[in-house]
């Protein structure tokens, strides 16, 4: 172990798109846990479009990162020394441990142990089995609430959840029809994940497109980006259709709000819903939910990808790539 943590602070309130600028890193003598701590050697930290939000100064579902703090981050990594009874030296963990090589924390919900004898890498209780998995989870089943034979219409299908969501609208027997934004990721989500359709949204025309590719309408739109793309799935939504809002990023670094999407008023005159949801909301049910994402992957039913960045320093220029459109699947970075 290294006597020294590397630690990545927010230094500035971002205007805009997330600048470098935006990050400061430092290095301070590790922490010695306490009663009833740990301390965990971070391995691989998840860089989520969520942390934007935290960025910024306004109220939400968690409170913002403060200036000076170390930024937000969920982590994998190893149980170096413990002073809690229900972990050792040794144990695989998952937790909120933030951008540093090291963190002292309690098992108060953030902090939980990872099933061992799973033939996955680590990595995976980052994407698949971890808040990306459970949010594409719970989102769609919950919220989407999707019956065999509907259309299930999906933005950055390409994306960490994205990806996730169309698989399991197939294995649940929908049509499942993606949007994303290069030519290779369509080929990818169609060829890999089984989709039954992708569209290019950067060089198709986004209502025709969906027009073609659900002709009966959609049932069921799970979204990430709003903006243009979600205004046009509301003008196809079929009566009793259901949205779920689970990200906005096109609208994450805007100076100014857009006007609200044009095409609400089919939610009243299909008698459709329009609902958000945040992970944590389920986390009584996190388990019910791994098990299940678990049982599917050993059964060949889930595939993911993962790109990774080496090195902690990297973090502030990887994060950029999950609002320019340049990863596909789960963005992780090897501290």
């Amino acid at each position: 172990m290294s006597e020294h943590n590397r630690r990545i602070l927010l230094a500035a309130r971002p205007e805009g798109m997330i600048k470098e600028s935006d990050f400061r890193m430092e290095t301070v003598a590790v922490e010695k846990p306490g009663d009833g701590e740990v301390l965990v050697r971070n391995e691989y930290l998840s860089l989520d479009p969520a942390m934007r939000g935290w960025m910024t100064d306004r109220p939400s579902y968690i409170p913002p990162v403060q200036l000076g703090e170390v930024m937000r981050g969920g982590t994998v990594g190893e149980v170096l020394e413990s002073k809690h009874p229900d972990f050792k030296a040794g144990d695989k963990v998952r937790a909120m441990g933030g951008w540093q090589d090291y963190v002292v924390s309690k098992p108060d919900g953030r902090l939980m142990k990872l099933p061992e004898g799973l033939p996955i890498p680590i990595t995976a209780h980052l994407s698949v089995l971890g808040i990306t998995g459970l949010t594409a989870y719970f989102g769609l089943l919950d919220v989407g609430q999707p019956k065999e034979g509907e259309t299930v219409v999906v933005s950055t299908a390409a994306g960490a959840v994205g990806s996730i969501v169309g698989q399991i609208a197939k294995i649940k027997g929908c049509r499942a029809v993606g949007l994303t934004s290069t030519d290779a990721k369509c080929t990818w989500i169609k060829e890999e994940l089984g989709y039954d359709a992708a569209i290019n949204y950067k060089t198709e025309e986004i209502s025709p497109a969906l027009a073609q590719h659900c002709p009966k309408g959609i049932d069921v739109y799970f979204d990430n980006v709003g903006g243009e793309i979600l205004n046009a799935a509301l003008g196809q939504i079929n009566f009793k259709g259901r949205v779920a809002i689970c990200g906005a990023i096109t609208q994450y670094n805007a100076t100014k709000m857009p006007p609200g999407p044009s095409n609400y008023l089919n939610l009243l005159v299909k008698s459709a819903r329009m609902e958000g949801f945040i992970v944590m909301n389920y986390l009584d049910r996190a388990m019910e939910g791994a098990m299940q994402l678990g049982q599917w992957l050993m059964e060949g039913k889930l595939k993911y990808k993962e790109e990774i960045v080496d090195n902690l320093e990297n973090a502030p220029t990887a994060i950029l790539r999950l609002f320019n459109s340049s990863n596909t699947g789960k963005l992780i970075v090897k501290i």
